[in-house]
């Protein structure tokens, strides 16, 4: 008879009920896949006396030590989110020489690289492919088969969220306060959509991906993060006008030894791949000096893609288990590379600015601009209302602190009514 891999659940919600009925659909081919049998036998939840529809009631616990102290369990998979209790379990559980497949996003862009050096010493796996962009391959990618490129930019649509309500901002005419509402009608956005629309979740995780694309320490606090809430239908619409389509971008990017993190709206021209991808759909467009470009799609979230991740994962782990040798794939910052200073990144900006209508003012914006060693690549002059005028002005490529003094001087003029939004542009690397 073949071994079996018995492996725990901790959480048996949206995901953690995904992933036991995967795993029944795959069990009758799993051995041929394998070469063992896979089974969940414990499930950690709150409640053991409430049903769990296709769960048997005996494999229900509210005890991790009955997790811990089990013999037979090789794999625990932490599927309950945050920090607190899963950091302790995950940790007991590896101090107890158990493998853990985790989907934490918010666990490993907070303390990824201690668990990934506690898992290594004591020669265990810690598989976290779907904490980023839900059932979307690219962690494993990183850390295995792109191994051999240097990848200066990961960048991508990773929160299903933002993107469903920019798409139908975009493409309805929608505003964002009904474009969120129907997201939450549909079961995309949260009864608290914070996380999500103020970028958040995409912080989380870039910095898991810029650890693994550039092997150095990143975490969330490291990421500086703008949402989605003051992007107008206006802005949506002089992007189209002048070529562009506005998404929410979480980008990593390697120069010069240093590394650039953000999550903020970006206006992204038309032809880049990522501004096809739309409503609640992921992608992550990968640059690799032996690779060039490469992107992944699909899925970001839901039952289904995510368990297709974690069970992906949990293969992997019981593979390793039965070659013995497991802990070959692991977080490794060796590089140590420094994350580079916010003011001395350099990007395009859009600006779209109210001002008096008057003789003279878009020469004053472009010399406030000019004499910050700000460019103008493209700029609109509008008409509001018989007192203001608009303009909307691209910018070239400038350092962020140039960009900021401007906007200072912006600020105390008399004749500029407001800076209505500064939204950045993608440019590739030059």
């Amino acid at each position: 008879m073949a071994r079996t891999i018995h492996a725990a659940l901790l959480g048996a919600g949206t995901v953690g009920g995904g992933v036991y009925r995967l795993l029944e659909r795959r069990e009758g081919e799993m051995v041929n896949k394998l070469g063992a049998a896979l089974e969940i036998k414990t499930i950690l939840v709150r409640d053991a006396k409430k049903p769990r529809a296709g769960i048997p009631p005996e494999k229900l616990t509210e005890r991790f030590e009955d997790i811990l102290s089990d013999p037979e369990i090789d794999i625990v998979i932490e599927l309950m989110g945050g920090i607190d209790p899963a950091k302790r379990y995950v940790e007991e559980a590896l101090a107890a020489g158990k493998h853990v497949v985790t989907a934490n996003k918010d666990l490993l862009a907070e303390h990824g690289f201690e668990l990934a050096e506690t898992a290594a010493a004591r020669g265990l796996d810690l598989r976290f492919e779907a904490s980023v962009a839900g059932g979307i391959p690219i962690l494993t990618p990183l850390m295995t088969c792109l191994e051999g490129n240097d990848i200066t930019e990961v960048m991508g649509i990773v929160n299903g969220t933002t993107n469903f309500i920019l798409t139908r901002m975009t493409n309805e005419g929608t505003d964002f306060a009904d474009a969120l509402r129907e997201a939450q009608a549909l079961g995309f956005a949260e009864a608290d959509p914070t996380a999500d629309v103020e970028g958040l979740d995409a912080a989380r995780k870039v910095a898991i991906l810029a650890s693994l694309a550039f092997h150095s320490h990143v975490t969330f606090s490291d990421v500086p993060t703008v949402g989605i809430t003051k992007i107008t239908a206006k802005d949506i619409g002089y992007a189209r006008e002048m070529g562009y389509v506005i998404k929410l971008i979480g980008i990593a990017r390697s120069t010069n030894g240093e590394i650039e993190v953000g999550v903020s709206p970006m206006m992204i021209p038309k032809r880049h791949p990522l501004a096809s991808v739309n409503d609640s759909f992921n992608a992550v467009f990968v640059h690799g000096d032996a690779l060039d470009d490469a992107m992944f799609q699909g899925r970001g979230a839901g039952a289904f893609p995510t368990a297709s991740a974690v069970v992906g994962d949990l293969i992997a782990v019981s593979r390793d288990i039965l070659a013995g040798c497991n802990g070959r794939v692991r977080l490794n910052p060796y590089r140590g590379l420094p994350l580079q200073s916010r003011g001395n990144a350099a990007h395009r900006f859009y600006l779209r600015l109210r001002v008096e209508d008057r003789p003279g003012i878009l020469a004053s914006v472009a010399g406030v601009l000019g004499n910050n060693d700000v460019g103008i690549s493209q700029v609109i002059q509008k008409q509001r209302t018989e007192d203001d005028a608009e303009i909307v002005v691209i910018t070239d490529r400038v350092q962020t602190r140039h960009m900021e003094d401007a906007l200072t001087i912006f600020g105390s003029m008399s004749v500029i009514r407001d800076v209505s939004s500064v939204i950045r542009v993608y440019s590739e690397k030059p």
